[in-house]
């Protein structure tokens, strides 16, 4: 056979399993702008959340299952812009965006591991602050430190074994047509968007697994918020009702900021999908939820500006 010949015909099936992002704009000039803006972005992720990483391992102030928890929260912000930016910034500089199946395929795959991962998460942490305002005498007897390392690692393991029946639905369906991809990450619903033949038991499920993976963590959430209010409410000290607000104001802003912009992207109907908006609501839940965090967290929260303040006066 024919050695060229072959070479030829794996570079063909090469480029055909080959498929385009578009980006944000197709403007040279605007993805300049982009790459700037998208730049501090992500070196602002990185600052911000590392620097909370920093202050809950070395202040011992801080070291409380709480902020055991943000530890994580703040780790997965850092893991979850990291599976997508980088190659967001390489492709507003490059003029081949072209993206093969099998990065593609993994970068939706961790891009949702650490999504649902953190979905889970800020369902703990409503928990953690449940238990911590309605039962404060039994807290350190609940919430212990082994406990709270065994919850850290099975929320890993529930995101990475969650993600693969999501990566593999998508990545089942025979795409066709166009090589375009509509974004500029690999997103479920514009990759199934480009499949042969009737696609729609395809969107249907996965559609399904967004609506149960959202709305189960949210309403989990909304319980033990409810039943926190309804116990501040019932203390007697006016100092004890805002210090228990104070501690919870942090965390209902993320989750508030967070599931909103993930409902948006997840759970509309199909025939109110527009391309250009959805990739504004992809920005928003994709990144700066993730800068937003570090910031909510440090304005927010009393402990962690005290912390702030011993850090500056030591350097």
């Amino acid at each position: 056979m024919d050695i060229n010949l072959v070479m030829r015909q794996l570079e063909n099936e090469q480029w055909h399993s080959n498929r385009i992002l578009l980006g944000l704009s197709n403007d040279p000039l605007t993805q300049k702008f982009l790459f700037v803006v998208f730049t501090t972005v992500y070196i602002l992720i990185l600052l911000g959340n590392t620097l909370i990483i920093f202050l809950t391992i070395t202040d011992k102030c801080l070291h409380t299952p709480m902020y055991f928890f943000l530890i994580n929260l703040s780790l997965l912000d850092i893991l979850y812009s990291t599976s997508s930016l980088p190659r967001m910034l390489k492709d507003l500089l490059s003029l081949h965006k072209s993206i093969s199946y099998g990065e593609c395929a993994a970068q939706m795959y961790f891009a949702l591991s650490f999504g649902i991962s953190e979905c889970i998460l800020l369902a703990v942490m409503a928990y953690d602050r449940y238990i911590a305002i309605c039962y404060p005498l039994r807290y350190t007897t609940i919430i212990k430190q082994s406990f709270c390392i065994k919850i850290a690692i099975s929320i890993y393991i529930c995101g990475f074994l969650l993600s693969i029946s999501h990566v593999a639905l998508t990545f089942n369906v025979n795409l066709c047509g166009h090589n375009k991809i509509n974004h500029f990450i690999c997103e479920g619903p514009e990759i199934i968007s480009l499949g042969c033949g009737n696609i729609s038991a395809v969107e249907f499920v996965i559609y399904l697994c967004a609506i149960v993976l959202l709305l189960i963590p949210v309403t989990f959430i909304a319980i033990s918020y409810i039943r926190i209010i309804l116990t501040i409410l019932n203390l007697a000290s006016g100092a004890g009702k805002q210090k228990a607000f104070s501690t919870c104001s942090s965390h209902i802003m993320v989750v508030t900021i967070f599931y909103g912009s993930a409902m948006a992207a997840y759970m509309k109907p199909k025939s109110s999908s527009i391309p250009d908006k959805d990739k504004i609501i992809a920005v928003f839940y994709a990144f700066l939820t993730t800068l937003l965090n570090p910031f909510i967290y440090t304005i927010r929260n009393k402990d962690v500006k005290e912390s702030l303040k011993k850090l500056d006066r030591f350097m």
